[in-house]
């Protein structure tokens, strides 16, 4: 006779990371590794226990993101792909390793496993689906679900929006499964009082949580954590077990960490040479696990030893064992003392078993083999198992927790996640005021699939993975960009639902892009009760006010509407969206005739100084001097005024001194951004007015407490040249905002310009050597004879104008080059949608915004392999390049261009989506707020005098 059960539970999940119009995602490489190296594994385990009659039982929770790329075509033909490439890979490794024992003998390993694999999937036609529901069908494996798109509830603002997450992933699981779930994994098993309420109208009888819930539990129960708890809802609380956990999962003593398994870390991704691995990685070159490893553990330190599959099969039996040894031992100790068989709940991700653990499989198989078939005190039970045999259970309010760090919700909730939850919860309240509307006076079909794919957006947004993704601080360029971009789609598409100008191509292209949840039902967000579960709003507001940076002081000598160049936008554009996000920005700048000398711009509190001595009156360096007399005295003021900045922001080095000076008047951390360099503006240091400013940025970067650049390759510059250490430096784009532009009417336009009906080219930059636009010259009079018709617009002022102007007259290209002067940004955005080609050939671009800006608007780009344009341009992709100060090239690549309309069509939608999602402003200044919150110290630590 059993004396007690042990409960195995697994949490399968990924967040949704199916990108339908590119296949080199490095996000969605996830879901096939966890197909690969986990999921059909565990399959296999489950399939020949069957076959060999051995009745075990265990639990799997199946997040509704998950499920839905599983059943997803597009997902399983790729997945085929990454398998046939995988295999061929290991062929390869056969071959290579002929005549090298030990690895040839791995090598072979894997060829044998990927063909079982393969033989696996081919029974199944690849679809894992159906494989999961074979065994569900035999009863011996029971399926659960989650929140749709694993949203950490307890942070939810609203009940409507948690009662859509729990409904939407129920309906899912139904749909793909067959069956509806009897339990739940609550993501990341976070619960907060009330929400077991909202599981009872739901239909689920269970779900788990960390086993301080149940210690804290009123009253405490009688059983303690060995048996389930119900909750004021009748909903059966599980405690997961700690011991069988830290048997597992322990970094220090769990199993998986034994010497005799699998490194994961040493993946012939990373170990062998580019040319022979290059195929199998990712496109750009990208180092990534492919999963072929040849290394044991072996120990902490030191060389590792080759694998001996045969050892680590013989620990995983060993370790299974000492598992289930211990767990007779616990259910033996109490069973004198309960009144019933207890309950040992063991929880896991399931992406430990066979992706970071490799023999994880192997122990499971083992564990479920010699539990069901030698164990005489314990036996496999499932949840739902144990409450039909003990309907009736000790009851208790459970308190607000999670099994992430520290038992409750920090890992969710900090500084480096917090800022996403105020545009959450607004973005909730907006979409159930919308479908309120709806509700009201039915609206049409596509009004419906319009907040249908607004409450789609919602959900992915409220994904609990980018939070976790901005704690842990891993790809959090991808989190914050799926946070932004599905909460301005969503924000959109409401926005067309109000002013009723409903876009059926928009709303079918986002349907087409996460087409996920093609059932929702919209009725989820109808308010239903007046009470709330409450806990997020709380926290929540907390944590924004205990926020390490407030207010940011930015010191900049060019700032709207006085702009030189790519500075004085930048830092316009980066103030306002720190504006946005929450951040108190005062800008310092110089004075302008135009301009009152205080305003708020957008948000942005802007100072506009006087020097004492006009510029018109002063050499240069002496009228910067006094703009740095003038910012000094400024911020003083500004400060008995009660402004207390956290942190100083200067932008190059015109600035240096009074950032400085304020930096160690007042304790504060500074941060630079380095937008240019003296050296690479003229190729050298030539003159003693250079070399003054190159002292002034080496002064500059070594006082900083940060160093911002906009490009890999200004980094390495700053490095090179002044030895800032890499610690130091943080890369953060620069950015451009997706505007859309209004109705050109290029007819007109070319009338205006009197051009013609030929192809137009279109340059606009500061008229300078670095510019390079005598190389764009010498090109047209090469293309001249191929293309009579072609035309080149020049647009910007600067010292080379005169020089280029007669060049263009000696050359005889009076016809074809058209010099325009200034043009305001409307005009310049016109005349983008006017070019085939913006040519940008630079010398020297530390990062080319102008070239982002041309992106944006759909306009082909031609750039020169150099700084950071050779970053932002990846040639035959999303642009073309030359080779820098080439004019042949510069040719080359134009003839081709002008020869192929399709082609440059296909670049330009390419960098299209480029510009949305690696160079918004949105992501840009959430990355600066991270660099602030990082060094900033309280204000109140007060100025020296």
């Amino acid at each position: 006779m059993h004396k007690g059960y042990l409960s195995l539970v697994l949490h399968a999940h990924l967040p949704y990371v199916r990108h339908g119009d590119r296949d080199d995602r490095l996000e969605e490489r996830w879901v096939y590794e966890a197909m690969l190296e986990c999921y059909l594994p565990l399959l296999m385990v489950f399939d020949k226990l069957l076959s060999d009659g051995i009745a075990f039982r265990m639990t799997l929770a199946i997040s509704p993101t998950l499920l839905s790329m599983l059943d997803d075509d597009l997902i399983v033909t790729r997945f085929r792909t990454h398998l046939a490439k995988t295999v061929e890979l290991a062929g390869k490794e056969v071959k290579r390793t002929t005549g090298q024992p030990q690895e040839n003998r791995i090598a072979k390993m894997y060829v044998e496993r990927f063909r079982t694999i393969i033989a696996y999937c081919r029974k199944w036609d690849f679809q894992l689906i159906k494989a999961f529901r074979h065994i569900a069908d035999s009863g011996c494996l029971e399926l659960i679900t989650c929140a749709a798109t694993h949203s950490f509830l307890p942070y939810v603002e609203t009940e409507e929006a948690i009662r859509a997450q729990l409904l939407v992933g129920i309906d899912t699981h139904e749909r793909i499964l067959g069956r509806r779930p009897k339990g739940i994994w609550l993501p990341e098993c976070g619960y907060t009082p009330g929400l077991d309420r909202l599981l009872k109208e739901a239909g689920l009888r269970y779900f788990f949580v960390d086993s301080h819930t149940i210690e804290h539990a009123t009253p405490l129960p009688r059983r303690g954590l060995l048996a389930p708890l119900f909750t004021p809802h009748d909903v059966a609380a599980f405690a997961r077990d700690e011991v069988a956990s830290r048997q597992v999962w322990s970094s220090i003593d769990g199993y998986p960490g034994d010497y005799d398994y699998r490194e994961y870390y040493r993946d012939i991704g990373f170990d062998r040479e580019m040319s022979y691995i290059e195929p199998y990685i990712h496109p750009e070159g990208i180092r990534v696990h492919t999963g072929l490893k040849y290394y044991r553990i072996t120990g902490k330190q030191g060389d590792k030893d080759w694998y001996e599959p045969s050892w680590a099969r013989e620990k995983a039996a060993s370790h299974a064992g000492h598992f289930l040894y211990h767990r007779e031992r616990q259910v033996e100790e109490a069973s004198q003392w309960m009144d019933r068989k207890p309950l040992v709940v063991a929880t896991y991700d399931a992406e430990l078993f066979g992706h970071w653990w490799f023999e994880g499989p192997q122990f499971l198989d083992f564990l479920m083999r010699k539990t069901v078939c030698d164990s005489k005190e314990v036996k496999l039970m499932t949840p739902s198992e144990y409450l039909e045999e003990y309907p009736e259970q000790d009851r208790g309010h459970l308190p607000m927790s999670t099994w992430g760090r520290n038992g409750y919700g920090e890992v969710w909730l900090n500084e480096n996640n917090g800022w996403i939850y105020r545009h959450l919860h607004q973005a909730e309240r907006e979409l159930i005021t919308a479908i309120i509307t709806y509700s009201e006076k039915k609206g049409d079909q596509l009004a419906l699939r319009c907040l249908k794919q607004a409450a789609r957006e919602l959900m992915l947004a409220q994904s609990s993975d980018w939070a976790f993704i901005l704690d842990g601080q891993t790809v959090t360029r991808y989190a914050v960009q799926r946070v932004h971009d599905h909460l301005v789609r969503m924000r959109a598409l409401l926005a067309m639902y109000r002013e009723h100008r409903l876009d059926e191509e928009a709303i079918t292209q986002a349907e087409a892009d996460f087409p996920i949840f093609p059932d929702v039902d919209i009725t989820f967000y109808l308010p239903k009760q007046t009470h709330r579960v409450n806990v997020s709003r709380q926290l929540v507001a907390a944590a924004q006010d205990q926020s390490s940076t407030k207010t940011v002081l930015m010191l900049a000598w060019e700032f709207p509407p006085h702009v030189v160049g790519g500075l004085g936008r930048a830092v316009y554009d980066l103030a306002r969206h720190l504006a946005q996000q929450g951040i108190v920005v005062h800008v310092l700048t110089r004075a302008t005739d135009s301009c009152a000398v205080e305003e708020m711009m957008e948000g942005v509190h802007v100072h506009r100084l006087p020097t004492y001595i006009p510029s018109e009156q002063a050499d240069f360096l002496a009228w910067v001097f006094q703009l740095n007399l003038a910012m000094v005295d400024a911020i003083y003021q500004l400060w008995s005024l009660g402004v207390r900045p956290d942190v100083i922001h200067a932008h190059d080095w015109l600035v240096s001194w009074a950032a400085i000076e304020l930096k160690q008047r007042y304790s504060l951390p500074l941060v630079s951004t380095i937008h240019a360099l003296e050296h690479g503006r003229h190729q050298g240091i030539h003159t003693p007015l250079q070399q003054r400013i190159h002292e002034c940025e080496r002064t500059l970067t070594q006082s900083s407490d940060a160093i911002i650049v906009c490009s890999k390759y200004m980094e390495s510059e700053v490095k090179r040249l002044f030895g800032t250490p890499s610690s130091h430096l943080r890369v953060i784009h620069n950015g451009v905002d997706l505007i859309p532009l209004t109705e050109v009417n290029r007819e007109q336009l070319r009338q205006e310009l009197a051009i013609g009906d030929g192809p137009v080219l279109f340059f606009v930059g500061r008229l300078v050597q670095e510019k390079g636009v005598h190389l764009l010259l010498e090109a047209m009079a090469r293309l001249r004879a191929e293309f009579p018709h072609a035309r080149l617009l020049i647009a910007g002022r600067g010292p080379m104008q005169d020089e280029w102007k007669l060049l263009v007259h000696q050359m005889g290209l009076s016809e074809q080059v058209r010099f325009l002067g200034f043009v305001d940004d409307g005009r310049r955005d016109e005349l983008f949608a006017l070019a085939d080609v913006a040519v940008f050939p630079s010398l020297y671009e530390p990062f080319g915004i102008v070239a982002l800006e041309a992106m944006a608007l759909g306009t082909p780009v031609l750039v020169a392999d150099t700084g950071g344009l050779r970053e932002i341009v990846r040639h035959g992709e999303n642009g073309a390049m030359m080779y820098t100060g080439d004019p042949e090239s510069l040719t080359n690549q134009l003839r081709w261009l002008l020869r192929d309309p399709d082609q440059r069509h296909q670049l330009a939608q390419t960098a299209m989506q480029d510009v949305k999602q690696f160079y918004n402003w949105t992501l840009l200044a959430s990355q600066t707020i991270d660099l602030y919150r990082s060094l900033s110290v309280p204000a109140e630590i007060g100025m020296t005098t």
